[in-house]
């Protein structure tokens, strides 16, 4: 059985972003791949500010290795979309990330248009091989566990 669209409630960090004429496909609504540029921003935008991902020169950095989606209505141009985001999964040196994707009208109870999975992997810059989540990057990972 197909799990009911998150809520809105369930989540508590969010990134709100504006939807561009190239975002809408041919059939009128938000194409499958803007869904999964917005999860992408929205995360590193995260791993950026609040992990202390450097991704232009640091020595660690996170790699995207598994995604996927369920689509439950559509969005479409012009409109702005939350992109809501939680830990689901915190593993040695790797994260999932359960992403709902909203029409941003700020509703509590509002239901996903969306629920995505988001999977990035903890990786040395020069080798690309796994390495454990560093403490303080972790306890900001574990703190927005949902």
């Amino acid at each position: 059985m197909r799990p009911p669209p998150s809520r809105r409630a369930d989540f508590s960090l969010v990134e709100t972003f504006t939807t561009r004429w190239a975002d809408n496909d041919v059939y009128g609504h938000v194409n499958n791949a803007a869904y999964y540029g917005l999860i992408d921003t929205a995360v590193n935008r995260f791993m950026i500010a609040k992990a202390g991902i450097d991704i232009h020169g640091g020595p660690l950095i996170a790699l995207v290795v598994e995604t996927g989606c369920r689509y439950h209505q559509p969005l479409a141009f012009p409109h702005d979309i939350e992109v809501a985001l939680k830990v689901a999964r915190l593993g040695t040196s790797s994260v999932t990330w359960h992403a709902g994707l909203f029409a941003a009208d700020g509703q509590a109870e509002a239901t996903a248009a969306a629920d995505a999975t988001f999977t990035h992997v903890l990786v040395t810059r020069d080798g690309r091989r796994p390495t454990p989540w560093p403490d303080p990057m972790r306890d900001v990972l574990s703190a927005a566990m949902g």
